[in-house]
This record gives structure tokens, sequence and C-alpha cells, in this order.
């Protein structure tokens, strides 16, 4: 699939090439709302307000190539929009709030009792590190990309999934981890620990 030469043909007004953009992702769509509104009615409200928006907007869209991480920050937009009209939107900043949906017996995702262990390891982080964590391994999106859906900078957001890794290195017993490896430093060597630590958790059941 042609990315740019889709793009080209949404912005003069094909509506089939725009649905054929968002129906080769829209599982990574789906799984990202039903990440932030925890049930599969909301995810798919907010997903049909992206779309709008998408219809709306395609033509203020700078760079082809990026058409994918744009839309998805949109449709990050749009479950926070939904969330606070709910009144049930938690600010990140606030000290173990998650912005991460509970899982729920119509979670699609929940297959193993290893998700339960990555759940509750996650709500030991702030709000804002664990969305950065779980937008950077479960939706494997690049670090700008979730620097422009939490709309901060890129160190910023290096720094939360890093101090976030390192919380979860102490949890997990770091000190023994460090003994066998060595002496870890820097960001990417967290980010492999954790991305090792995360997957093979999710791997075993």
């Amino acid at each position: 699939m042609n990315v740019q030469r889709l793009v080209k043909q949404a912005k003069k007004g094909n509506k089939e090439a725009l649905l054929q953009l968002i129906l080769a992702d829209q599982d990574a769509y789906y799984r990202l709302a039903y990440t932030y509104m925890g049930n599969q009615h909301d995810a798919l409200d907010a997903m049909e307000d992206m779309i709008v928006t998408l219809y709306e907007k395609i033509d203020q869209l700078q760079k082809n190539e990026a058409f994918y991480s744009w839309s998805k920050t949109i449709l990050v937009n749009r479950c926070k929009t939904l969330l606070r009209k709910k009144e049930r939107y938690l600010p990140l900043e606030d000290e173990g709030e998650s912005s991460i949906a509970e899982l729920s017996d119509d979670n699609p995702y929940r297959s193993t009792e290893s998700d339960i262990d990555i759940q509750i390891l996650l709500s030991q982080l702030t709000g804002l590190q664990r969305e950065a964590i779980e937008l950077r391994y479960v939706h494997d999106l690049p670090y700008q990309t979730i620097a422009d859906m939490t709309g901060v900078p890129l160190g910023t957001t290096k720094s939360r999934i890093s101090q976030g890794i390192r919380k979860l290195k102490s949890i997990l017993g770091g000190d023994r981890y460090e003994s066998d490896r060595g002496d870890i430093r820097g960001a990417q060597a967290d980010n492999e620990y954790a991305q090792g630590s995360v997957r093979a958790r999710r791997q075993t059941s």
C-alpha cells in the first residue's frame, strides 16, 4: 500500500482512499482507543469521531508520510475529550492515577494471567509514566509520536519512560538484574530491559 499516494488522493476528496488508509490499520486504532476508553462501545465512538475529523481536516496534514502518527494523535485527543465529557477523565498529572483503562471482561486483549501482573506493575507508576510506557511498548509508537500525542517535548517523553522503567526495575528486583547484566546506563538500555520484561510476561501463561 502506497500511503503517500492514498493521502494525496484523500486530500483531493477521494473518500475511498481515506477509508483504505483507515482500514489498513484499524486494529491498531481500536487497541489505542480501547486503552483510553476501557470498553468497546466508547472505543468505537472515539474512532468514529476520529474518522469524521480526518475527513474534515485531511487537507491540513503537511507531511503525507506522517498520516498514521497524525491520525493517532487525533484519536488520543478525541478519547480524552470524550472522557472529559463523561466526567470520568482523571488528569494525567495526578500521582498514581492511570490514564490506561482497567482490565474488564469485554477486553479482547486480556488473554493470560500475565496481563494482570503487568497491570499491577504499571499501576505503581504515575499516570504520565504509565501512559508513555504503554504507548511505547504496547502500541509500538515512536518517541516523537508519543511526544506529539501527549503535547510535551521529546526529551520529556524519554524521561518519563526512563523513570518509569527504572521504577519497574526496582519493583522487579533491579539490583539482581544489574549484577547479571553489568552496569546498565542510559535510556536505551532501560528501554531494552522493559521491552523484554513486559513482552516476556505477555507470552507466558
